[in-house]
């Protein structure tokens, strides 16, 4: 993961130099907002949480009334689980970087745009609480907590969204959709599957966020 971000960041930094004469159509943006993170399963009960992101892009006139933006976001996504005994939900704990490009068409230039475009998000492992670790799963009572954080290292996602605001301030509210299955990488160990009755774990995660983009 370190290589892709210390890449990219090169990638982007030459890219932002070389069209820097060119400031109207080709601006940096940098950004900052909060997540909420939803995780759809048949199994898991999730609630979804609050959670942050954060990074930078680079936006440029494409062709007509379309632009295109490509960056990297760093996310901590949040989602909860209930457990077998108590009532305080078991929290879980998504970090993330995202590389992302987007099509956005200008509805008003410089002032309203719609965007959709792919996202390419690696993760870590599920970061649970320690006092959390042991705590069975009332959706999976074999299993505990700490059994299902080793998810799936690199998702797809669907992103779709609208920005609004004036040339150099921008309000994004977007929606993403991981189109590959969450836990797929539980179904590598067979341990775990038969603690899970015997079934594949599957599960789908969205993710809504609010960011507010200053371009330089």
């Amino acid at each position: 993961m370190k290589r892709v971000i210390c890449l990219f960041s090169l990638f982007l930094a030459f890219t932002a130099n070389a069209q820097y004469g060119n400031r109207d159509s080709n601006r940096i943006g940098i950004s900052g907002g909060l997540t909420q993170m939803s995780v759809f399963s048949d199994q898991f009960n999730a609630k979804p949480e609050s959670g942050w992101t954060g990074g930078f892009s680079l936006r440029g006139n494409y062709y007509n009334d379309w632009q295109m933006a490509f960056g990297m976001n760093f996310t901590e996504s949040n989602f909860s689980l209930a457990p077998l005994l108590g009532t305080k939900d078991i929290n879980y704990k998504l970090s993330a970087v995202q590389i992302f490009l987007t099509g956005s068409y200008m509805i008003i230039e410089n002032h309203l745009t719609f965007e959709i475009g792919p996202v390419l998000q690696i993760n870590g492992k599920l970061g649970v609480d320690k006092e959390d670790e042991l705590k069975l799963l009332k959706d999976s009572p074999l299993l505990t907590a700490k059994d299902i954080v080793d998810v799936t290292k690199i998702n797809g996602n669907l992103y779709a969204g609208v920005t609004a605001g004036i040339k150099n301030l921008r309000l994004h509210v977007s929606y993403q959709y991981g189109v590959n299955n969450f836990m797929n990488n539980l179904n590598k160990s067979d341990d775990l599957k038969l603690l899970n009755g015997d079934k594949n774990f599957k599960a789908n995660y969205g993710i809504l966020s609010g960011m507010i983009t200053v371009y330089l």
